[in-house]
C-alpha cells in the first residue's frame, strides 16, 4: 500500500469531523450565529431533531471511517468474525463500484450544497463570523469524494490492474 493513501485514508474522517463538531454545537443548545426567518437564533426543537442530528453526524462518521477498507486488509478479505462471510476473499468490484458510486455523490452532494455558499442567497447568519465559522465546518465536506475517488483508483491498481515494477507484477 503507498504511503501516500495510507495518509489520505486517515485523513478523510478528519475532512468529515468538523462538520460534525459544528452540528453538535446545535445539539448543546447553541444556535451557532443561525438565524430563523424571523431574526431570531435558529434553535433545534424537540427531541427528534436532537437525535437526528446526532445520529447523522455519527453516520457521517462512520460512512468516512469505511474508506479504510480501500487501505486496510479487511477490504481484501472478509474479517473472520463476520459469520458465513468471515475469511472469504472481497471480489475487488464489490468494493470499487460501491466506493466509486459514493465519491460522485459526495461530490455532487457538496457541490450542490456549496452553491450559494457566496452568494447573497445563503443561509442568515447573526455575524460574518458566524457564517465563516460554519463555510470553514463544512468546507473540507467538498475534498471527501475527491479523496475517496483517488484511494479508489489506488484499491484498483493494486488488487485489479497490478502495478508492474521493475519486472514484477504487484497485486
Amino acid at each position: 500500500m503507498p504511503r501516500w493513501a495510507e495518509w489520505l485514508a486517515h485523513a478523510i474522517p478528519f475532512m468529515v469531523l468538523p462538520s460534525g463538531l459544528w452540528r453538535l454545537g446545535l445539539v448543546a443548545g447553541s444556535s451557532m450565529g443561525m438565524l430563523d426567518d424571523a431574526g431570531r437564533p435558529a434553535m433545534l426543537h424537540g427531541i427528534g431533531e436532537h437525535v437526528y442530528v446526532v445520529c447523522l453526524t455519527l453516520f457521517s462518521e462512520a460512512v468516512a471511517l469505511t474508506a479504510f477498507g480501500m487501505v486496510r486488509r479487511w477490504g481484501e478479505v472478509v474479517p473472520s468474525w463476520i459469520p458465513w462471510l468471515g475469511g472469504r476473499r472481497v471480489a475487488p468490484y464489490a468494493a470499487i463500484v460501491p466506493a466509486t458510486l459514493g465519491s460522485f455523490a459526495l461530490i455532487a452532494i457538496w457541490t450542490y450544497g456549496f452553491r450559494d455558499v457566496f452568494s447573497g442567497h445563503f443561509l442568515p447568519f447573526s455575524s460574518d463570523g458566524a457564517a465563516a465559522l460554519m463555510i470553514s465546518c463544512y468546507a473540507p465536506l467538498n475534498l471527501w469524494g475527491p479523496a475517496l475517488l483517488v484511494l479508489t483508483w489506488a484499491y484498483y491498481r493494486r488488487r485489479v490492474s497490478g502495478v508492474r515494477r521493475e519486472g514484477v507484477v504487484v497485486s
